[in-house]
């Protein structure tokens, strides 16, 4: 195949955009007459053109083509370009929402979120919101997904972009269900869009299509990891794609997109409030990948399985909106000028988050800031081994989730969560509340386990709950004798080696995702060939000597199980007991074993991809007095 598009690559510190194609950079893009400026289009009033099978909605910068009534998004038009969808994707596959579920103890499903009844919801000459709704009726035994689901489209006046939302509901009468993931989904063009960007280091041009195919492209073990034998674009051979290494965790992502060459347009999901996510801050979802696809995922089971699993009972009603999202559409007429594309998407989210929760939406079931409501206080820890006053919970995590029990919130998957950061001094307030009944929980960087306020909290609308001084308890018997790592549920602390030359992503040669890069499970091997890794105390460093994750050691026929060894010396024993306490930052078809030797086997051999991530490691020594 031959690729006479343009891939382009936005050189942060220059911020140069260059042209890899077979058009000089002047022929692609014409000069701007003044100073570089993004591109402001002209503005006008709103309107909405329907057709036998179509709705358009158009506000004079942005004209959205929808399928009616399924509510696939079929055309954006922007920027002097027709569409920025993937025209050569069928028309269901261009910008829709999607479903994967199954029934108690059944088979996996997946499903297109299809409308069957179109309506205008508002028109004014400030917004218009269209619907496309589904209704689900219970006395139906078919292989149907048992939600009826409302899915929205709004455009506002002199707004560069559209947003997005979905309310799901399950009325009275539905089937048991399993709900493991919802998102929507837009492919856009892929002879346009080839350069994708995450943060501020996570930038990139990707793959495109065709390279992840026999010939262009090797499958490695992992499923989702594709080795670039014969790309497309041929600075990409040798490297490895897979859309795992593009995660965000809740907490860090917000933003994220890509920019096209010829014209130069930056297409940008933005995600203002995590509020309908599951699993909490540190539940880890995915963004953008080669496609190129752009994601707002809304609730899946990345990174943590059936557990976190959304079950349903016989009969049980629920209803949930998932959004707004807003996709956020800029450009720029000079190439030079492109990198100013993610630092206006930037302020756009700063903007976003800030007017959340927005004044314009007009389902019921999304309530406004003056429907909600908020609850402030501080948050202190007790450890006595560590001061002997109360120590200030600086930058913890603190939320309210329906969750009742220590940790909970991490697999919680039906409901809402309110999470924040506490200041410097542990103070904090959570805004914006849906009304209800909430555990208080947390978690403190520095200390080990879950914090769980014993007393439930009633948020009501328009109000503030005063929760006044708290106090986390962390999990500890006795003074420490020693520690490896620091608690933060991570593994950052440690050891991540340099990728094999044969499976990088230049992405992550640097920086604190290294980790993210593929095969370093056989780098353990590399490093400990004939014997496991030893660490004394005192004496390696575990920046330097203490592996990211007890793996299996690769043998001649199969992966062998591992066993560590911590080595430390006492002065003086006291009598009582002793206590080794482990904090697991994550774990993959594991079985851990120790004993009073301190040795920790990883007992389950036979596989490369098997493994445990260590958070925290620390020997206590018998309750003092």
């Amino acid at each position: 195949m031959s690729c006479t598009a343009s891939v382009s690559e936005i050189n942060k510190k220059t911020a140069n955009f260059r042209c890899l194609a077979s058009e000089p950079v002047n022929s692609i893009v014409p000069k701007l007459q003044a100073k570089p400026q993004l591109v402001q289009l002209t503005r006008s009033a709103l309107f909405i053109t329907k057709e036998a099978s179509t709705v358009m909605m158009d506000n004079g910068l942005v004209k959205l083509t929808i399928l009616k009534p399924q509510g696939y998004l079929t055309g954006v038009k922007y920027g002097g370009l027709d569409n920025l969808l993937d025209v050569k994707s069928n028309e269901s596959g261009r910008g829709y929402w999607d479903a994967n579920w199954n029934l108690p103890r059944g088979d996996d499903r997946y499903q297109l979120i299809r409308g069957a009844e179109y309506s205008v919801i508002h028109q004014s000459n400030d917004l218009v919101e269209v619907s496309f709704r589904s209704t689900y009726n219970p006395s139906t035994r078919g292989m149907t997904l048992p939600l009826s689901v409302d899915t929205r489209y709004i455009i506002r006046t002199g707004v560069s972009g559209f947003y997005c939302y979905a309310v799901y509901e399950r009325p009275q009468g539905c089937r048991a269900f399993d709900l493991a993931q919802t998102r929507l989904v837009f492919k856009l063009r892929r002879e346009k869009f080839h350069y994708m960007a995450i943060t501020d280091e996570k930038q990139r041009i990707m793959p495109v299509p065709e390279d992840l195919l026999p010939g262009r492209g090797k499958q490695l073990i992992v499923p989702e990891s594709v080795l670039l034998v014969n790309p497309v674009n041929p600075d990409l051979k040798g490297e490895v794609d897979d859309k795992y290494q593009y995660s965000m965790d809740n907490k860090d992502g917000g933003l994220h997109g890509w920019i096209s060459s010829g014209p130069i347009i930056g297409f940008w999901v933005i995600i203002p409030s995590y509020e309908f996510r599951n699993g909490g801050p540190t539940k880890q979802n995915l963004t953008v990948h080669t496609g190129p696809a752009c994601l707002a995922m809304c609730h899946s089971t990345h990174y943590i399985g059936d557990d976190i699993l959304a079950h349903f009972g016989e009969g049980e009603t629920w209803r949930k909106v998932f959004g707004p999202f807003f996709v956020y559409l800029n450009s720029t007429n000079k190439a030079s000028n492109a990198h100013n594309l993610w630092s206006d998407a930037k302020k756009q989210r700063e903007i976003e988050e800030a007017s959340w929760p927005y004044g314009f939406v007009s389902s019921t079931d999304y309530l406004s800031a003056s429907k909600r409501g908020s609850a402030s206080g501080r948050l202190f820890v007790q450890d006595r081994y560590i001061s002997s006053a109360l120590i200030p919970a600086k930058k913890a995590y603190i939320g309210l989730s329906v969750a009742r029990t220590e940790g909970a919130w991490q697999t919680e998957s039906k409901s809402y969560q309110f999470w924040v950061q506490t200041d410097s001094g542990g103070s904090f307030t959570i805004r914006n509340v849906i009304p209800g009944v909430y555990g208080l929980h947390g978690w403190v960087p520095g200390f080990i386990g879950n914090y769980l306020e014993k007393t439930l909290v009633t948020i009501t609308a328009d109000s503030e709950t005063q929760l006044g001084n708290l106090t986390f308890v962390p999990l500890r018997d006795g003074p420490t004798l020693w520690e490896i790592g620091y608690p933060d549920r991570t593994a950052v602390d440690y050891f991540v080696p340099d990728v094999n030359p044969m499976y990088v992503n230049r992405l992550f040669l640097k920086g604190p995702e290294k980790f993210r890069q593929y095969g370093l499970w056989d780098r353990y091997t590399d490093i400990h060939p004939e014997s496991d890794q030893v660490f004394t105390i005192g004496v390696d460093d575990q920046k330097k000597d203490w592996f990211f994750a007890h793996v299996d050691r690769r043998g001649p026929d199969k992966y062998l199980l591992t066993t560590w060894t911590i080595k430390f010396n006492l002065n003086s024993v006291t009598g009582g007991t002793y206590k080794l306490r482990l904090a697991i930052a994550s774990a993959t078809r594991s079985d851990l074993q120790g004993d009073n030797s301190m040795y920790l086997t990883q007992a389950r051999g036979g596989d490369a991809l098997c493994g445990i991530l260590y958070d925290y490691i620390r020997l206590e020594a018998p309750a003092t007095d």
